[in-house]
């Protein structure tokens, strides 16, 4: 889908039993909107399982990973960091900069999204701190603006490889064909 560098979102913290659900979203939400990677810390092996079994009935690529430690891939990371942070600059300010200079440059990009306190050392290693809105709200909502903002809505046309089965866009009701039925359509 990209003819740039890489997406890639970072989960920083998993709390077992607290965050399960908001960690498999952040990671469905990345690859749903555009994104090629998710690596998610911590015990988030049942997000992981979620978002493959997803991936594999929907189609991709995308790929998860569980890490331990976030830290030593923030500082050993060969591209841009975005921080996404009520307490950054307006996305609208920076998403123009942002996309040029990940498509200027083809470098990856990571994008970090946190689940607790985020430590300053983030803050400091980030490119960009950028705020989708100052008002506290969900991660997965900022992600998700971000995304968008990023591919300009080019991800929502974004066509799925080895797919089982297809979502049919319909006004009511739930529409769900085998991939190759879909084709037809």
């Amino acid at each position: 889908m990209h003819d740039t560098a890489a997406v890639v979102v970072l989960r920083l913290g998993h709390r077992p039993g607290r965050d399960d659900r908001m960690t498999t979203h952040v990671a469905l939400t990345a690859r749903a909107l555009g994104a090629d990677r998710a690596l998610l810390v911590g015990d988030a092996s049942g997000s992981k399982a979620t978002v493959e079994e997803v991936t594999a009935r929907f189609g991709g690529p995308f790929d998860v990973e569980v890490i331990d430690e976030w830290r030593p891939r923030l500082r050993e990371w060969d591209g841009r960091v975005v921080h996404l942070t009520m307490y950054g600059e307006r996305v609208q300010d920076v998403e123009g900069s942002i996309r040029d200079a990940h498509a200027d440059a083809g470098d990856p990009l990571l994008v970090v999204v946190g689940s607790q306190k985020v430590p300053f050392e983030v803050y400091e290693a980030a490119d960009w701190n950028v705020a989708v809105t100052n008002q506290p709200h969900s991660e997965v909502a900022g992600l998700a603006v971000f995304l968008d903002r990023l591919f300009e809505g080019r991800e929502l046309d974004r066509e799925w490889d080895g797919a089982d089965r297809r979502v049919v866009p319909t006004a009511t009701g739930k529409t769900v064909v085998e991939a190759a039925d879909a084709d037809d359509e």
